[in-house]
């Protein structure tokens, strides 16, 4: 279940993904033509781009091995910072450079593609709300003031023509950079179901994980792009097992009680339980609280509730930071982008009486 090796391979290389996606008309930040490892290059090539720019590692994901520069004296150690934890964290210690783009939104395009040459894509998942280049909350479809049908239907075509050039196969999802005038720029694509998958389900009907099977299967793909509607607004928090008040370190140990919300249009995707004993080995995410609402003002009115009813003892948890995360006027008037946690301490208050 899952795309070609070859896809997987030619799409694992983010550099190289760039150049594809380049070739094939789809619009990408500029930046250095594949990996970059001449310091003087760097900086020449920094230097025509315009400061900041950004250094990522080619084989990255999950918000590992990115640095932000803005000044020529600092470029040197950011690439060298770069390459030790893209080598730690993905074995390839390979980067590349491209020009910082200010305040953008993160907007994900899901698409679906059998092994027939048939490609659709189901809408925007809205995923700017980060903490150090991890998802921390998403929403579909965006709230952004600049979405609209025809940029989603731009998007989505662009996201379709990545999939192809790439004789992609089975779910997958291309990432862009959108800036505030709507334009918007490939970033990567995961050849894989995301976490986030669940918001999309909500909002579209389609069941993806199901869809993965038909086209394993080897069945055309049943659903036309014309059947796809979006209906109403969903949100998902990552629930971790960390502590907020503590720079979110992680929190392992024994789940002592555990209540789980439930209702109409809320899901929980997780599986531990009361007892359940948390290792110190993995990704700090225990669970994904969903929520599906007609209007993204009930869907954040179902969060806040849902939220408020769940309970987790034992280990220290991001619940609360959600909770206030939610209420913010930032985030209700979806006015927030990548950097926007990264600029504010949500919790504060709490710090303060520390």
């Amino acid at each position: 279940i899952g795309p070609r090796a070859e896809s997987i391979e030619m799409l694992g290389d983010k550099a190289q993904a760039k150049e594809t996606m380049k070739e094939a008309g789809v619009p990408v930040i500029m930046g250095s033509d594949g990996a970059i490892s001449n310091i003087h290059a760097a900086h020449t090539l920094a230097r025509d781009l315009g400061y900041p720019v950004m250094v990522k590692a080619s084989a990255g994901g999950g918000g590992r091995g990115i640095r932000i520069v803005h000044s020529d004296d600092e470029l040197e150690a950011q690439m060298t910072a770069a390459k030790q934890e893209a080598l730690a964290c993905f074995g390839n210690d390979e980067i590349y450079i491209e020009k910082f783009i200010e305040d953008p939104k993160h907007i994900e395009i899901q698409i679906l593609a059998d092994n027939y040459g048939d490609v659709i894509y189901l809408g925007e998942r809205d995923c700017s709300m980060q903490r150090r280049n991890q998802k921390v909350l998403e929403e579909a479809p965006s709230p952004a003031s600049f979405m609209n049908e025809e940029l989603r239907a731009k998007m989505g075509k662009a996201a379709c023509t990545a999939a192809k050039v790439c004789g992609y196969r089975n779910a997958g999802t291309i990432e862009f950079l959108v800036d505030k005038n709507g334009e918007f720029y490939f970033m990567e694509m995961n050849t894989r179901i995301q976490v986030e998958h669940p918001i999309t389900e909500a909002v579209t009907g389609v069941d993806l994980v199901k869809q993965q099977l038909l086209i394993a299967s080897g069945q055309r793909l049943s659903i036309k792009q014309e059947d796809i509607k979006l209906s109403g607004h969903a949100i998902e928090c990552r629930i971790n097992a960390e502590n907020p008040l503590l720079d979110f370190r992680p929190s392992p140990g024994k789940i002592k009680s555990l209540f789980i919300p439930g209702g109409p249009g809320i899901r929980v995707d997780t599986a531990v339980y009361q007892g359940y004993e948390i290792p110190p080995y993995y990704d700090s995410m225990i669970g994904k609280l969903i929520v599906h609402g007609k209007t993204r003002e009930e869907a954040v009115a179902k969060m806040t509730w849902a939220l408020s009813e769940f309970i987790v003892d034992g280990v220290a948890t991001n619940v609360d930071f959600q909770l206030k995360l939610i209420r913010r006027p930032e985030f209700l008037e979806g006015n927030y982008d990548n950097g926007f946690l990264n600029r504010t301490d949500i919790l504060a208050d709490e710090r303060s009486k520390e």
